[in-house]
């Protein structure tokens, strides 16, 4: 789960973020930007609904947060490449006698090898949580939110989606075309959609591959990614990419050729 390392800027924007506060609903919260984004979350008064798979785990960052911040916290383990408990959080982002004002789409893996490196039930479960995950739960979220008038969907997208990057790369830039497209086509309702682009953070993401975190430039801190993901939503910026460097990488991706793009694919591998 990790700790804090690092001061994070706050803002008193967050009952923006939720439509004037209300509880959170983030997954992948067990370790990682989930977990930065559940504590700051928590930190701002909102209570939460996290999810992810690892039961324990989860119900020791649940107790954690109760205990720091004296808000509530309700407990829901579920494996999101499994239709039948990605159903189970859609029933509850339905639920409107308990509405969530925002939801934070953060579930995610990777593969670490290339497209045939892999068995194609390998890639499928990969893209079941990086694209059929989000899908279902942003319409689950935005069908109450649309008819209450308010509401936030916060996706959490990579760098890569602007690099050719096999099926990862494909998932995150539909992400981030889903994310912007649905924050023009339901603001007029009331409701906020944004989806954040971090590049490499240092979280457990790149350890579950094999990968070792690294501590160059390019690597960035998970809490200080999730404050500006939260904050570029209260503002209603529907695209956040994190600090200048890969702000400067993704606008310079647009412009080169693919050909000369796809001799990076092997960083963070």
């Amino acid at each position: 789960m990790g700790s804090r390392t690092a001061a994070v800027p706050t803002s008193g924007a967050t009952g923006e973020v939720a439509g004037g506060g209300g509880t959170a609903l983030v997954t992948g919260a067990s370790a990682g930007l989930g977990w930065s984004f559940a504590r700051l979350l928590a930190e701002r008064g909102h209570d939460l609904v996290l999810v992810a798979r690892d039961a324990p785990r989860l119900e020791a960052v649940a107790a954690r947060l109760r205990s720091a911040y004296g808000v509530e916290v309700e407990v829901l383990p579920a494996d999101l490449s499994d239709p039948v408990e990605l159903a189970t959080v859609e029933r509850r982002l339905a639920e409107p006698e308990r509405p969530v004002a925002l939801l934070v789409n953060n579930a995610g893996a990777g593969l670490r090898g290339r497209f045939l490196d892999h068995d194609v039930e390998q890639e499928q479960a990969m893209l079941d949580l990086l694209v059929t995950a989000p899908m279902r739960l942003t319409h689950a979220a935005l069908t109450q939110m649309t008819e209450r008038g308010h509401g936030s969907v916060l996706n959490v997208a990579s760098v890569a989606a602007f690099l050719p990057r096999g099926t990862y790369g494909a998932a995150k830039a539909w992400l981030v075309r889903f994310s912007t497209w649905a924050a023009a086509e339901y603001a007029d309702r009331g409701v906020r959609v944004a989806v954040t682009c971090p590049g490499f953070v240092r979280t457990e993401f790149h350890t579950r591959m094999g990968v070792a975190p690294g501590r160059g430039p390019l690597w960035l801190d998970a809490d200080r990614v999730a404050a500006r993901a939260l904050d570029d939503l209260a503002r209603g910026r529907a695209l956040s990419v994190p600090t200048r460097r890969y702000r400067v990488i993704t606008a310079a991706a647009r412009t080169v050729p693919d050909r000369a793009l796809q001799r990076l694919q092997t960083l963070g591998r």
